[in-house]
């Protein structure tokens, strides 16, 4: 555990840093959106585009991996809103407590840790996960949450503009890039390479600078009182039962003969038991949710992941 700690705590400093900067005041509220960019337009996009490029492309395209990875996902979130959903709490707010339950940071956070914990074999697995987690939970989420009539479009339009939110999000766009490499065996040239690689490298460290940065915002911003219990057994949720349903599927799912390797599925779990995405606390301010409660939820589960990820590796790398 000891050992794990050391390979982890590295990580989670790192978010412990852009969580008090941003508290002193040392990195202006301001300045959060120009991070933002670099690490989603510049730095992760070289980051997949380099792993996506140096994994071989059935591995990137692993049904196995694809099918129970998305069938927990959508088990989680309507296990999720079939719980929550009542009361004050409607469909807006249940379908993005929902998406916040199921959906890893795994872009942040995922792809540089467990490549560094398990090589860069993993990535493949990661980034398909990410990917589901991009297009399809996202997605489905978003519509859910116009069901109620909460926004002031219909479902239709809902999903024409998270369509739209994943056409300008450069990092499916850089996973296909890299597949497409990796399919056809080419290589950038030289310099080229080089400045990616040179992008990539400052990406893991600006995105958990930045994920502790957006998390202190988000803290700062929101005054009013959250009862405990519409956050705290989501958090736990996302780092426990997550992780746990992912694992069972996954052995389910290899003892009725599905080629799913066993080091695939441990990733899979890991990628299940990583905090909350903090990109979800963007689309609660963009489609209206309970902002205040979805900012505890991320918050209470990154600030958790260290332990508790911390041993969930124990438990699974030997």
């Amino acid at each position: 555990m000891l050992s794990v700690l050391l390979v982890t705590f590295p990580f989670f400093a790192l978010v412990l840093c852009g969580y008090l900067a941003t508290r002193a005041g040392a990195l202006p509220t301001t300045a959060i959106g120009g991070l933002n960019t670099f690490v989603l337009y510049f730095a992760l996009p070289c980051m997949l585009y380099r792993f996506g490029a140096g994994t071989p492309i059935a591995q990137l395209l692993d049904p196995a991996v694809a099918g129970v990875y998305l069938l927990c996902a959508l088990l989680v979130v309507g296990a999720t809103i079939a719980l929550t959903r009542r009361g004050s709490i409607g469909w807006n707010d249940a379908a993005f407590g929902a998406l916040v339950t199921a959906f890893p940071n795994t872009g942040f956070m995922g792809v540089p840790l467990l490549v560094a914990l398990m090589g860069e074999r993993s990535a493949g697995p990661v980034i398909l996960v990410l990917t589901i987690d991009m297009v399809i939970t996202s997605s489905l989420c978003i519509a859910l949450s116009r069901l109620d009539g909460a926004g002031a479009h219909g479902v239709a339009v809902a999903l024409r503009n998270a369509f739209k939110g994943m056409a300008t999000n450069p990092m499916p766009w850089s996973i296909v890039l890299g597949g497409v490499a990796s399919a056809l065996q080419w290589r950038l040239p030289g310099p080229v390479d080089q400045t990616l690689a040179m992008l990539a490298g400052a990406a893991s460290p600006v995105a958990l600078f930045t994920i502790g940065a957006v998390l202190a915002r988000s803290q700062m911003n929101q005054h009013e009182r959250v009862p405990a219990r519409l956050y705290v057994p989501l958090a736990l949720a996302k780092l426990v039962l997550h992780p746990l349903l992912v694992w069972c599927v996954g052995r389910a799912a290899m003892a009725l003969g599905a080629p799913l390797p066993p080091f695939a599925l441990t990733v899979m779990v890991l990628v299940a038991a990583l905090p909350s995405a903090s990109n979800v606390a963007l689309l609660v301010e963009r489609f209206g949710a309970h902002g205040g409660r979805v900012a505890r939820v991320i918050l209470v589960s990154t600030a958790l992941a260290f332990l508790s990820f911390s041993a969930a590796v124990a438990l699974l790398i030997e």
